[in-house]
């Protein structure tokens, strides 16, 4: 099980491309996402419907940030989005975000205020040790919603099994179910990105953990860590 941030490190060929926050949860009840998750959902959502109405994604202030890491790793962000770009064109077309599970819901309510692309994970089926490095030739992996992820120069995380996940689309072997107990959240986001509000992100990520995933009465145990830490 992944259990701890300090458990994932960025090897030489990413560490000068990119950043990442991360955020455990435990204990968490994974389902349908509660009536408060909703209006938060729905809220923001038409907020930026709102403020953005008639624009291209390319002209709001924060989605330059995920394209530039994309560009980082030679991929074209116009071509394949980071998934936050992706979130942030459906609620411009009107359609609200998707409902899933409570945690994806977070997950994509979180990449939708931030801008940065977040993979989600259930921690039980990473196995350290974690890295984040470039996508070699020939790599791949099932995704969630697709039949094949290529990875080749693309970021990527990658366990004792292999690779699970990246910025635009994660690994059927390590999604989140009903039956998750601990989720992971991994913000991509480029290594000039400031320190500040990259951290702000995480533990903004965890009091919403906190709020929507708690299991019952128990209250969810979260880290926030940045990687690489200095």
């Amino acid at each position: 099980m992944w259990e701890h941030a300090t458990q994932l490190r960025i090897e030489d060929d990413a560490r000068a491309l990119v950043r990442a926050g991360v955020m455990h949860a435990a204990p968490v009840a994974v389902g349908t996402a509660g009536e408060a998750l909703v209006a938060e959902m729905e809220t923001t959502a038409a907020g930026l419907l709102s403020e953005h109405a008639g624009q291209s994604p390319g002209a709001i202030p924060g989605v330059a940030a995920a394209r530039e890491l994309y560009r980082a790793f030679g991929m074209d962000p116009t071509h394949t989005r980071p998934s936050s770009e992706a979130l942030l064109r459906r609620v411009l077309q009107g359609k609200g975000l998707p409902r899933i599970l409570n945690a994806v819901d977070l997950c994509n309510l979180c990449a939708l205020r931030f801008l940065l692309p977040i993979g989600l994970y259930d921690a039980a089926s990473v196995v350290p040790p974690v890295t984040l490095r470039r996508g070699r030739p020939g790599e791949s992996y099932a995704g969630i919603r697709k039949d094949e992820v290529r990875l080749e120069g693309r970021p990527v995380l990658v366990d004792a099994q292999g690779p699970f996940g990246n910025p635009t689309s994660d690994s059927l072997r390590t999604s989140v179910a009903p039956s998750t107990r601990t989720v992971v959240m991994v913000i991509f986001a480029p290594a000039g990105y400031a320190r500040d509000v990259l951290r702000a992100h995480v533990v903004d990520a965890g009091v919403g953990a906190t709020r929507h995933l708690a299991a019952g009465a128990a209250a969810v145990v979260t880290s926030c860590d940045l990687v690489p830490p200095e």
